[in-house]
């Protein structure tokens, strides 16, 4: 060994080769285009894998088969789905097609629709009936509050009823609940459908 040389194994071999490693780490990492960081790196939510789409959605409809269109929830998002209804139904009132509309919305998903990854969150014990004397035209009744229910729950219901014919303006409906409170005129949106955890309201009728 010549004088002043250290040996290889030594406390300054083991420095050198521990930057070179982290010099060819580098050097590779910059040949494939890829910046290190140290800040995390929010890439948002995981793609959603479920389809939000029964088997039979591009099924031709039996022309003889009466069917409403209600929204459910899929991958946080609100989805129309066609029903089938029995003959008859619903009736030709605004009432009696908004309890038709509710009773679908609160009716357990099928199997298909389930595997398409649809849900409800409309309560079973829910309600509608007639407007109050002093209501505007056209309004509803809920058993609860409209903002009592979540979030979900109403766009659900905002947004089957403000596009029935029947029910709704086409964009929006007027729901009370079973308080003194004047009914509202809840609006359903591009954006409401896309995030039903949020449902805008255009405002309080007086």
């Amino acid at each position: 060994m010549i004088r002043g040389e250290r040996p290889y194994g030594g406390r300054g071999g083991r420095a050198a080769a521990v930057l070179a490693a982290v010099a060819a780490t580098a050097a590779l990492a910059a040949g494939c285009g890829i910046r290190s960081t140290t800040v995390p790196v929010d890439a948002g939510p995981a793609p959603s894998r479920v389809p939000c789409r029964t088997t039979d959605a591009d099924a031709p409809a039996d022309a003889g088969t009466p069917t409403v269109r209600i929204y459910l929830v899929c991958a946080s998002q609100l989805v129309t789905v066609d029903r089938a209804v029995e003959a008859g139904e619903p009736g030709t009132g605004r009432v009696d097609v908004a309890r038709s509309l509710l009773t679908q919305l609160q009716q357990s998903p099928s199997a298909d629709e389930r595997h398409a990854g649809l849900a409800t969150l409309v309560p079973a014990g829910l309600r509608v009936g007639e407007a109050r004397s002093g209501d505007p035209r056209r309004s509803l009744r809920l058993s609860e509050q409209p903002e009592d229910l979540s979030a979900e729950a109403l766009a659900q219901l905002v947004c089957t009823y403000a596009e029935s014919e029947a029910v709704g303006s086409g964009h929006s409906v007027l729901l009370g609940g079973p308080g003194d409170y004047a009914p509202r005129d809840y609006l359903c949106t591009s954006a409401t459908k896309r995030r039903p955890t949020e449902v805008p309201t255009l405002r309080a009728t007086p």
